[in-house]
């Protein structure tokens, strides 16, 4: 029987934290494998992108909230919350009957995620000292790679051989042993503060991204781009973010602390996150389906394509830890950057007759390049913060990667319906095939019903979107890798 103990066992306080991590991983690996399947049963391939634009935007929202709620409160019992919520929500995603449901309870499972990234790199922090945090969050990344080799094997063989469904029902048994692991081994010492929680400044948010997203997603496809909705909603999205801001600084305790924004460092690893939330996004959303849709590969091989950037992620990060305290934060940042382009043009070179081993090629470069830059940005932020800050500072970058993913799937999301139905139009055989007839590409057995000559028009539609999506990919890892050029060339901290 185990004695109680006031004292934090680091290490077991470590691989409690991976183990959170693990399971917040393998969703996002695990789900991107699975999503041809749940669109070929459940049908509407117009709301693929909002199976994961619902669960990141709520993840979005909510990961400052935990952050500045786990400075009042602690890290373990805010977590814990965040991990109750999370498995609510999975259990919910794998009984959903229509696409319309499986959002909707992604929207909880995102509310609860917003808790589990930021508050296990902060524990990280706050436990261990600068030049630990390095190397520790070199081991943290390490997660990605472990849930990137079993996650997509994994919901490759659950789509095959079971069904989509365990693809979620798997969290369970990873959060509650989660929540056993902080409750056993993580002690902390908070003192107790007054409460003051920026609800306002969560709705206005919520409000600004939401209508933006569906802009993204709907424009073109649902509403003509000039049209009463559209413009509506730009503007309904363009007022609440400009009160968010006016609110924010005004707040006694916003939810977006703009005083961190001043310090160079915070500010551009901050906008290149967002940036390089698009480019992670376009890659784990859309790859399963050109390889399945296009390539007409397996469940399986398709999940191994994505296999390979998480492999390359925890390794880039684990000589990130290293190589941040010998060449410095921003040049470890600037090889990221070169990698990530160098990914995305693979994509965009991406056509029918490739190998799967072609995509994975660069995948991987992709999962390099976010390995070094998230790993330099993190370790920097929390070096240069004290502890009643670091929750709030370290959720606040998680943040903007993760507004840059609900924007980008939202965006792509767009593009690749758009572009998709252009392309049909122009063909005209708009009467014949439309969005919707994508996913017979993504179920084996319907795909055999279909002549030569259609099933040959809907690759060719899909390939030509898809690329589209690719090069809206590359041009922010342009972007990025031209953010990354402007962090100070001295290090602070």
């Amino acid at each position: 029987m185990l004695k109680k103990s006031t004292k934090t066992h680091r290490p077991y306080v470590l691989a409690t934290v991976m183990l959170a991590m693990f399971m917040a991983a393998i969703e996002a690996t695990i789900v991107a494998t699975a999503m041809p399947a749940i669109v070929a049963e459940l049908g509407d391939f117009s709301l693929y992108s909002w199976v994961f634009s619902s669960y990141l935007l709520m993840n979005a929202v909510t990961v400052l909230i935990y952050g500045k709620l786990s400075d009042l409160y602690g890290r373990k019992p805010v977590l814990t919350f965040g991990i109750i919520i999370f498995l609510i929500g999975s259990i919910l995603c794998g009984l959903a009957t229509t696409m319309g449901w499986l959002i909707f309870f992604r929207f909880i499972q995102g509310f609860g995620a917003g808790a589990v990234m930021p508050i296990a790199s902060t524990i990280v922090g706050d436990i261990y000292t600068k030049e630990e945090r390095a190397k520790i969050q070199g081991y943290l990344s390490s997660v990605w790679g472990i849930s990137a080799i079993m996650g997509p094997a994994i919901g490759g063989l659950l789509v095959e051989f079971v069904s989509w469904r365990f693809v979620f029902w798997l969290n369970v048994p990873l959060g509650i042993l989660a929540i056993i692991g902080l409750y056993l081994f993580l002690h902390e010492k908070i003192a107790k503060k007054k409460p003051s929680i920026d609800y306002g400044g969560a709705v206005l948010l919520t409000l600004s991204v939401t209508s933006f997203m569906f802009v993204l997603v709907e424009g073109g496809v649902r509403w003509e781009w000039i049209s009463l909705p559209i413009v509506s909603l730009v503007s309904l999205s363009i007022l609440s973010l400009i009160v968010f801001i006016l609110f924010e600084r005004k707040v006694e305790d916003p939810m977006m602390p703009f005083e961190l924004w001043k310090q160079r460092s915070i500010l551009i690893a901050n906008v290149t996150s967002l940036t390089t939330g698009v480019i992670l996004i376009g890659l784990s959303s859309f790859l399963p389906t050109f390889v399945q849709g296009v390539m007409e590969e397996k469940p399986i091989v398709a999940g191994l394509t994505l296999t390979t950037m998480s492999i390359g992620w925890p390794i880039a990060a684990t000589i990130a830890g290293r190589a941040i305290l010998k060449i410095g934060f921003r040049t470890t940042s600037i090889l990221g950057g070169i990698s990530l382009i160098l990914g995305s043009v693979i994509f965009t070179m991406l056509n029918s007759s490739d190998s799967p081993i072609f995509a994975a090629s660069g995948s991987f470069l992709i999962g390099v390049g976010m390995g070094l830059t998230t790993t330099a940005f993190i370790v920097s932020i929390q070096s240069n913060v004290e502890w009643n800050k670091r929750g709030v500072a370290t959720a606040t970058n998680m943040f903007m990667r993760n507004v840059g993913s609900t924007i980008g799937a939202a965006l792509l999301g767009g593009v690749l319906n758009s572009q998709l139905i252009s392309f049909l139009s122009r063909r005209g055989i708009e009467d014949e095939l439309n969005l919707d007839s994508t996913t017979i590409l993504l179920d084996p057995n319907q795909q055999q019903q279909l002549s030569e000559e259609k099933r040959n028009l809907l690759q060719e539609g899909l390939s030509y979107a898809l690329n589209s999506v690719y090069w809206v990919v590359f041009l922010f890892a342009v972007l990025s890798f031209i953010l990354i050029f402007l962090l100070p060339k001295k290090d602070k901290g």
